[in-house]
């Protein structure tokens, strides 16, 4: 993994165009999926497949509603309500409409990133929003966009009998700008898959706890 150096360049910012792709390119996965699997796990999660997009989805539209307002909020988040529609489930603001099966939910997953996409693009880069593990900026949140994008899609194609790997460089772009202190002996995948709790490296266990660090670079 490449990171910055005083010999080399830097790695490049996490972009909206990052987020896109990100976004795209689980989307075109999922719809691969058949019909009758999305009650199915989701990988080591406690939800099935359609919560857990429905999670993903509410990620999305979390982060792009926390850049929404002309003062972002820095101690607290915007209060939509989020709720559970079961024991266990996820508590969402965003819930898909289960009669619009797949591609519905699809489309939900599909209109939440546009609205953090949006937000990225068109926030000045000075703004600051609240987010539970510190105050970040809009390249930080389009770089947890990204990396909850591409951790569930993982924990979905487990769930569904998909294949899924995200490009390298989006990876490496994501660990740099949130765990800047994440081991480089590893290809950034395997890597942001250690990050997240879900994978072991060699001579790195698999972390019980993890968080990442989203505080402005500049």
């Amino acid at each position: 993994m490449s990171r910055s150096s005083e010999s080399g360049p830097s790695t490049p910012p996490v972009t909206a165009d990052d987020l896109d792709l990100a976004v795209r390119l689980a989307v075109t996965v999922l719809r691969r999926a058949p019909s009758a699997a999305w009650d199915a796990k989701a990988g080591s999660l406690e939800w099935d497949c359609w919560e857990t997009v429905e999670h993903l989805s509410d990620d999305l539209f979390a982060y792009a509603v926390q850049l929404g307002p002309s003062t972002p909020p820095l101690d607290s988040e915007v209060p939509f309500a989020w709720e559970s529609r079961r024991p266990g489930g996820p508590a969402n603001a965003v819930h898909a409409d289960r009669a619009a099966g797949p591609e519905g939910l699809l489309r939900v997953l599909e209109a939440s990133g546009a609205l953090l996409i949006a937000m990225v693009r068109t926030k000045p880069r000075r703004t600051r929003a609240y987010h539970v593990f510190g105050v970040s900026d809009p390249e930080g949140f389009a770089a947890m966009g990204i990396v909850e994008t591409l951790v569930h899609t993982h924990d979905l194609a487990r769930g569904l009998g998909l294949t899924w790997s995200p490009p390298a460089d989006l990876c490496t772009r994501v660990l740099v700008r949130l765990f800047p202190h994440a081991p480089e002996s590893a290809d950034p995948w395997s890597t942001l898959l250690w990050a997240t709790g879900r994978a072991e490296l060699p001579g790195h266990p698999r972390l019980n706890t993890w968080r990442w660090d989203g505080t402005p670079r500049a």
